[in-house]
């Protein structure tokens, strides 16, 4: 018994001893590497003077890799010819940066990562790691600091590249369409605030660029700008302001193009308000023509009648100073066919006119071929309105808390330019309570008139507005609940629109106040709301 105990206790220990050594080898991982890697040398130094090679390297204390570096790098000032930086996809315990551009003479260099430098691990980054040298004898230690903001919107754009352009000889404000600057940075993802570093003492013209080519150069089309209409004289401590916003473009028409018969699309740019559109050449007798414009996309259609038998023709095409001269060559293909639709439907607010929308340039509208019934089947009066640019009717008609309006249009209530007519079309909206909406009241202090009120989502698209040339209570009535800003546009010139500015011209935008608070626009309530102008 003795001898079959001592064998059972063996064994049971010999397992026990095999589970404890499996438990101590199984790996648990450890903690989180949430360390940024270490810079063990820089070869030259950071911060080197007379600096005459054309290869860096900085070493680390881990392998590291550069992420994103087509957006996190700036170079100030910046390279014609890209410096060649290694590992992008590998890691490595070093950077290596060969330059390849010539360099100037007596010129501090500053190459501003960004977080692009990360550990291969984790990915941690060496936050906004700067490397500079001087091609002279002295490293350039002044600095412009400032602040972004968008003139229209709430926030400003990330990625923003701020820019200083020295005021010599050469310089004219249409540089900034063509060259690059003397001194660059960029707010990058997550700053306002900007501070151009390393620069020399000097006059220059200042700068931002919502960068979209990524070439340093302002690109109209593309771009947002900002700019300081004075000197910047360095050194100094003022703290700038720049406001972002789009210019409106500079009016250009592109070439026509036939898109159905009759119907020719003429896409522009900029402002159409004052484009005019002429045929040259010999006419056909009764000649006719219409204008409308696109919903969505810049183009203006001009519809004709009756149809031109030639091949081609020349069109002028005018808007306040601008004249162009443009061929057209004619093509055979179906004409539209009138299609009429409602733009609004189902719910209908106590404030919104019915309105319906045609295909072809409407010319005619029999008012009596038209009935409006409530839900007790009486008539409802309207009057119209004919938008003729828009190609749109507007029915308006007294409205009525939780009602239903049946709107029937017989044949014949509408003809088009080509003499087609509607079949009877049906339509139904309804309306909610009062109780459904909010109403908002705006009280403004200081405000310089004119202004144009607005209330807004959150990111900037304008729900409802009112304009006012003199002091006055801004009543907002029949809100849809949700939440909503308030802004007010200074509008200097009185066109009920907020202008942008010209960076040729020196023109900032119109100025645009927020209230400090989203604002919450409840069914049910009366606020008010009292913003006060700074």
């Amino acid at each position: 018994m003795h001898t079959k105990w001592f064998k059972i206790l063996v064994l049971v220990l010999g397992i026990m001893m095999l589970n404890s050594c499996a438990n101590r080898g199984r790996p648990t991982g450890g903690e989180k590497d949430k360390e940024p890697p270490i810079i063990t040398k820089a070869i030259p130094e950071n911060f080197s003077t007379n600096f005459k090679g054309n290869e860096i390297r900085i070493y680390f204390n881990e392998f590291v890799k550069v992420k994103n570096l087509q957006k996190q790098l700036i170079i100030s000032p910046p390279m014609d010819i890209e410096p060649t930086i290694t590992p992008l996809s590998t890691a490595s315990k070093y950077i290596k940066i060969v330059i390849n551009d010539t360099l100037e003479d007596n010129t501090t260099y500053a190459f501003n990562f960004g977080q692009s430098i990360v550990d291969n691990n984790e990915e941690n980054p060496y936050d906004y790691y700067r490397y500079v040298f001087s091609t002279g004898d002295v490293i350039d230690s002044l600095s412009v600091k400032g602040l972004i903001v968008d003139a229209e919107k709430l926030k400003p754009d990330t990625f923003v590249s701020v820019m200083l352009y020295e005021l010599d000889s050469t310089y004219t404000d249409s540089t900034v369409f063509k060259q690059k600057p003397k001194y660059i940075t960029n707010t990058l993802d997550s700053l306002t605030t900007f501070s151009i570093d390393n620069i020399k003492e000097g006059k220059y013209k200042l700068l931002a660029l919502k960068d979209n080519n990524g070439n340093f150069t302002f690109q109209q089309k593309n771009d947002k700008i900002g700019f300081y209409e004075g000197v910047v004289s360095v050194p100094a401590d003022t703290t700038y302001t720049l406001k972002l916003f789009k210019e409106e473009l500079d009016f250009d028409v592109v070439r026509p193009k036939q898109i159905a018969g009759q119907r020719i699309a003429f896409g522009y740019e900029g402002d159409y308000e004052d484009m005019r559109i002429e045929i040259l050449g010999e006419l056909p007798e009764g000649f006719e023509t219409r204008i409308t414009k696109d919903k969505t996309k810049d183009t203006l259609y001009y519809w004709y009648k009756p149809k031109i038998e030639i091949d081609s023709a020349l069109f002028v095409v005018t808007n306040k100073t601008f004249v162009d001269t443009l061929t057209h060559k004619f093509r055979d293909i179906d004409k539209d066919s009138l299609v009429i639709k409602a733009v609004n439907s189902g719910t209908l607010n106590f404030s919104e006119d019915f309105i319906v929308e045609g295909t072809v340039p409407f010319v005619n509208i029999n008012e009596n071929q038209v009935t409006i019934l409530d839900q007790d089947s009486i008539s409802v009066p309207f009057t119209t309105k004919f938008d003729q640019l828009d190609n749109s009717y507007y029915f308006n008609f007294e409205k009525k808390e939780s009602d239903k309006y049946s709107i029937q249009m017989l044949p014949n209530t509408f003809e088009d330019f080509f003499g087609n007519v509607n079949d009877t079309l049906n339509y139904s909206v309804r309306t909610k309570t009062f109780a459904d909406y909010g109403n908002i009241r705006i009280q403004l202090k200081n405000a310089e008139y004119p202004v144009i009120v607005q209330i807004t989502t959150e990111k900037g698209e304008v729900k409802y507005e009112q304009f006012a040339t003199e002091e006055r209570l801004f009543d907002f009535r029949n809100i849809n609940p949700g939440s909503y800003y308030i802004r007010v546009v200074f509008d200097a010139n009185g066109n009920q629109k907020w202008d942008s500015g010209s960076f040729l011209n020196q023109r900032q935008p119109e100025r645009i106040s927020y209230y400090p608070d989203i604002i919450d626009g409840r069914a049910g309530w009366d606020q008010v709301f009292e913003f006060i102008l700074k």
